[in-house]
């Protein structure tokens, strides 16, 4: 019987492109978006308890331990599947907060696909998916955990192979909060979706936009800065910087790249010229749990 698990992967994710499409009646706005999992990832702890009771375990500063996404997925597990049982979670957190790397969403998904196996409920994917829906549009990706063109305002997912690079994120010190992003009245809501059969050449994804990106620079010189200084260092270099752009609602920028060795030239190139954090990743095709949390292998975990 599995008591513990440690070292549990919550892995960031990057918008390739993200295009807002419409504004549904209640508010919510529909997108067109590639998701793509990188290695830069948060580390989940989770010990079981059988009092039923969750537990926060040296909870973030910032964020009230009630509202903390992985303290709601469980309690949210809980509840929909009649569990008795609790948890206790800790956290390491290495995705920067506020910007647009779904590292709360990523915790989130992670302790739904770590606790479907710690508390032997035997959920699909699916289901699992549906309920991570109620915790933020962007969970049910991470449980779905492979490439996905998305639309829907997130939640409706397809497989969207593509080819593994590597990416040079600069992380602004700044938040950027979502929901006024969205409330602004210059954001764009009509853009004309992109046909995924394009897209799955690799290369198409980064013919998009990221519809919010005007919308924050306008509000956010930092994010605005670090952009600039991740494209003039592409181009220091003698690499393309059109593809750079924002991920999510910000504040992180990104630039795709095919090899390792052009990700540490531009990283070297931006010592000294920016002061947001800088930071090499590499995509991952499928979320380190995604097999093991339905039954699959054990992954590359602690378990006790």
């Amino acid at each position: 019987m599995i008591t513990a698990l440690r070292n549990l992967p919550a892995p960031a994710k990057l918008n390739l492109f993200l295009h807002v499409t419409g504004r549904r009646s209640d508010g919510y706005h529909l997108l067109e978006t590639v998701f793509e999992l990188i290695d830069l990832q948060d580390r989940v702890h989770l010990s079981r308890r059988d009092d039923g009771r969750v537990v926060r375990v040296e909870p973030i500063p910032e964020v009230d331990p009630e509202q903390d996404l992985t303290v709601r997925a469980a309690r949210l597990l809980a509840q929909a599947s009649g569990c008795p049982l609790g948890v206790e979670i800790a956290l390491d957190k290495r995705i920067p907060m506020g910007g647009g790397l779904g590292g709360g969403s990523s915790d989130a998904a992670t302790v739904l696909l770590a606790l479907n196996r710690l508390w032997d409920l035997h959920w699909p994917c699916e289901r699992l998916a549906a309920l991570g829906l109620r915790l933020g549009a962007d969970v049910p990706f991470f449980v779905f955990g492979e490439t996905a063109y998305a639309t829907g305002i997130g939640e409706q997912l397809q497989p969207l192979p593509l080819p593994q690079r590597w990416y040079v994120v600069l992380a602004p010190r700044v938040g950027v909060p979502t929901q006024g992003v969205f409330a602004d009245p210059d954001l764009t809501r009509d853009t004309k979706p992109l046909k995924i059969c394009g897209l799955s050449r690799g290369d198409q994804v980064f013919r998009g936009r990221n519809d919010l990106q005007r919308v924050v620079m306008s509000r956010q010189p930092l994010v605005a800065a670090a952009l600039e200084a991740l494209e003039q260092a592409a181009r220091d270099v003698g690499i393309d910087p059109r593809p750079a752009r924002m991920t999510g609602s910000g504040a992180c920028v990104f630039l795709p790249l095919d090899s390792e060795s052009a990700a540490v030239t531009v990283c070297n190139r931006l010592q000294g010229r920016t002061d947001a954090r800088i930071l090499t990743a590499r995509s991952l095709p499928r979320h380190p749990l995604r097999e093991w949390a339905f039954g699959g292998v054990a992954a590359s975990h602690d378990v006790r």
